[in-house]
Parts: C-alpha cells; sequence; structure tokens
C-alpha cells in the first residue's frame, strides 16, 4: 500500500522512524517533502525552516502542493498526531487540510493517535470525524 504519512514538520525523528517501520512491512512510504528536501532531522532545525524570509510566501506553497499530489497518488494516509505546544494529539490546520484533501479523494484516513479534544482543536473536531478515520493508537500493524 502506498501510504503517505502527514503530520508537522516539526517532529521528524518520528516521522522517519514510523517511515522505516512501514517499509519494513511492505508498504511504499512517502514523508512530508519539505523534511527530505530541507533535510530536517529534528524540531530546531524545522523551526529554523520556518523563520526563512521566504518560507510562507514560497516554500510552504511549494510543499503544500507537493504534498497534496503524493497524497492524491496514494492509497491512504497516516497522520503522526503527537504532542505539540501541550496539545496531546496534536493537529494543525495544514494537516487538518491534508485530512480533508484525503478525505475528498476517498483515500484511507489513519491517525496514530486519537483526535485531540483539546479546547483549541475543538473547532474542527466533527470534521475530523466525519471522515471516519481509523485511529491505531500506535499500531502500525492496522494499517491494511
Amino acid at each position: 500500500m502506498k501510504i503517505v504519512i502527514c503530520g508537522s514538520i516539526n517532529f521528524p525523528e518520528k516521522i522517519k522512524e514510523i517511515e522505516k517501520q512501514l517499509v519494513e512491512k511492505g508498504h511504499d512510504v512517502v514523508i512530508p517533502y519539505g523534511v527530505e528536501k530541507y533535510d530536517v532531522k529534528n524540531y530546531s532545525e524545522a523551526e529554523s525552516l520556518k523563520q526563512k524570509d521566504d518560507y510562507v510566501k514560497n516554500v510552504k506553497p511549494e510543499l503544500t502542493i507537493k504534498h497534496f499530489d503524493e497524497i492524491k497518488n496514494s492509497d491512504a494516509i497516516l497522520v503522526v498526531n503527537v504532542e505539540k505546544r501541550g496539545i496531546p494529539n496534536y493537529i494543525g490546520g495544514a494537516t487538518f487540510a491534508e485530512i480533508m484533501f484525503a478525505f475528498y479523494h476517498k483515500k484511507k484516513i489513519f491517525l496514530l493517535n486519537p483526535i485531540p479534544t483539546h479546547e483549541k482543536t475543538d473547532f474542527f473536531r466533527e470534521e475530523i470525524e466525519c471522515t471516519q478515520p481509523v485511529v491505531i493508537n500506535g499500531n502500525l500493524g492496522l494499517i491494511k
């Protein structure tokens, strides 16, 4: 199965760890383009990338379009939703958009952890629920 990993670029170590495990299980895996293109290794490198003068105007649009193309040509997405900024199971705006894009294109949607219940993410909880994601609670063996 071709799986596109979605989630914050701030967690390249976790994303690469999951990529390795999925490849070992025989999946074709695509990680966020920015992690590869800019060789982002950790949280601080991701934050540095986001501080570039042209990040919002040039870098982010390129990364988004490339990732959407990968989602369109995949079988499924796996959302790596881990704690960020004190929010358990964090899903940010870009990842939310990727979930909805995958839903529109009838892709399987897997969440590494449950849908966040934090007050800062409540505004899109129903939208994520309507996509009927499979919550795997960290068990990559459930991706089929």
